[in-house]
């Protein structure tokens, strides 16, 4: 059964618009009009992706986000009027997994939801052993990390970084090399790995495993357990 694609956007004539692009893609779709109805549809129709647009009647679209992101890791790509980085990156912190900003091209849109589908669909092929650093365990097979052996909150962003670091512990990960293996079809910025990986640490320091995610002054990040 191909993708379920719900569409949250108030404007009519671009939610038609994304619609019909998404259904000539071979999605399906369901669509909803305010922050409301947007958790309604999710809960009741369990959809694969979620466009989301920010600015929505009611509940924000960031508010959706945190709901959503507080229930399950399904994927979201923001759709934004607002063109300043700080709105995106606040956005990715919320746990979005990409983000478009209007006006956009609807085959652009179209293109960042295979992407983002298929890193989806691609952790849960990835049949590795569990990766383990000090009290992580990173088990690409159930796509769950856990400390102490309770699983992490993780959006599928940080998943992939997270799973990245644990590739190779001691490691010093550029951020070039970070944001290539978790979002290798954005065009999203460096900064982007900073924002996912300060939720990742305060994740991991809310487990008691605070010690380690280091960042490594002008270069980036490393995953490595006390010695």
């Amino acid at each position: 059964m191909s993708a379920l694609i719900l569409i949250v956007e108030d404007e009519p004539q671009l939610a038609e618009v994304l619609e019909a692009y998404a259904r000539q893609e071979g999605y399906r779709t369901e669509r909803a009009a305010d922050g409301l109805a947007a958790l309604s549809a999710y809960r009741a129709a369990s959809p694969d992706l979620i466009l989301l647009d920010v600015m929505l009647p009611g509940r924000s679209g960031l508010d959706v986000l945190k709901t959503v992101r507080a229930e399950s890791g399904t994927p979201v790509i923001l759709v934004t009027a607002r063109a300043e980085e700080t709105d995106q990156i606040v956005g990715l912190e919320l746990g979005a997994d990409d983000y478009v900003v209007k006006p956009f091209r609807p085959r652009e849109v179209m293109a960042r939801v295979k992407a983002v589908l298929r890193r989806a669909t691609a952790l849960l092929d990835d049949a590795e052993r569990p990766l383990r650093v000090g009290p992580l365990e990173v088990d690409r097979r159930a796509v769950v990390a856990r400390v102490h052996g309770e699983a992490l909150s993780l959006t599928p962003a940080e998943f992939r970084l997270l799973s990245q670091l644990a590739e190779a512990p001691g490691r010093a990960y550029t951020r070039e090399e970070l944001l290539a293996a978790a979002l290798p079809d954005s065009d999203a910025l460096e900064r982007v790995v900073d924002a996912h990986l300060a939720s990742v640490r305060r994740k991991l320091d809310a487990a008691r495993a605070g010690g380690l995610l280091h960042t490594v002054r002008g270069v980036g990040y490393r995953l490595e357990a006390a010695g």
